[in-house]
Order: C-alpha cells, then structure tokens, then sequence
C-alpha cells in the first residue's frame, strides 16, 4: 500500500518534535542547563525551638560515659531527645558536680558540622532560662569534660550525619556498652 507523501511529512514532523521535546525533557535534570550544582553545598535553616515545659524526669535520666579524666557526672533525659528534621537533635542534659550540685542544660548537636549549641539551662525556682547568647560553636574533643563529643560520637550521630532512630540513639547510651566514643560491639551475655 502506498502513503502519500503529505502524511510521510507529517510523521517526519510529529517525530521530530517528539525527539526535539524528549531531549529538553531529559536535559532539565542537567545541572550545566538547569544552574541547580547538585553537589553544591546546602545552607543550614535551623527550625523554630521551643524550650523545655517540664523538668528532667529522674526516672528518665540515663548516666553516660565521659572521660577518665572528668571529675563530673553527666546523665541525658532519654523522654527530651528531640531528632529535628533541620538537622538537629536536642536533648536535656543534667551535670552533676563532684559536690552533688547540679545544672540542666537543653541543648542541640548537629552532625554535619559537629557543632552545639546551649539553648538554656534549668533555674533552682523551677522554670527555664533561655540563653540569650546562644550559637552554634564547635565541639571539643580534648577538654576532660567532653560530654557533647562523647554523644555525638557514641550516640546521637553516625559519622557526620545525623541518626535519625531514636530507638538507636536510646540503645546506644547504654551503660554497659557506651564509651563516649566508639561504642564497643554488644555481645551476649
């Protein structure tokens, strides 16, 4: 059977646009066409934080591991950890001096720039004070007191990102296992 030319024509056009459209399509991912690096690095949007209504649950302070060198005592509210999808997770930390004094902190670390930040501490009359100077600034790891490095490190961050499972970062500060750094294997007992 013989086509006219004119409908040979108009396949050859319909295929073309096809073609010329498929292409377009397939370059708008492209990152030379698009502008958009996707390897660019991305800018950090901290999200709202509101500060803590309650006091740390004693029932719900879990003792961690610091250094041998640190004469403190450092415990973490498991019921305040907060794992924000900015980034950031929060958490109540109590520190507890050699004399028996003891200050509560709510802070937040973030993993990808292994930074604190001190968003205020718990008053003796029973509210919070938020810390007017509070920033993010890095994290120490050679001062005795390195409570912050040791969480990132053992618990709340898995190399440089963030853990997302709170179930992990929970079984994680266990004190048979937790060592404020690299978490020693569980074996059975």
């Amino acid at each position: 059977m013989h086509t006219p030319p004119l409908t040979h024509r108009r396949l050859f056009a319909y295929a073309s646009c096809l073609l010329v459209s498929a292409s377009f399509i397939a370059c708008s991912g492209d990152p030379m066409i698009s502008g958009v690096d996707p390897y660019a690095p991305t800018v950090f949007k901290e999200g709202n934080t509101s500060m803590p209504l309650v006091a740390p649950n004693p029932k719900t302070l879990l003792p961690f591991y610091v250094s041998e060198t640190t004469i403190f005592k450092f415990a973490i509210d498991t019921q305040s950890i907060l794992i924000g999808n900015d980034g950031v997770t929060r958490y109540m930390v109590q520190i507890t001096s050699p004399s028996g004094s003891k200050q509560t902190q709510y802070e937040g670390i973030r993993c990808d720039s292994y930074q604190v930040r001190l968003y205020g501490t718990y008053e003796a009359n029973g509210s919070w004070r938020k810390n007017p100077l509070g920033s993010w600034s890095k994290i120490s790891d050679n001062i005795p007191n390195r409570y912050q490095a040791a969480l990132a490190q053992g618990a709340i961050c898995n190399l440089s990102s963030q853990e997302k499972s709170l179930k992990t970062v929970i079984r994680s500060l266990n004190p048979n296992s937790f060592i404020g750094g690299n978490q020693l294997p569980d074996y059975p007992n």
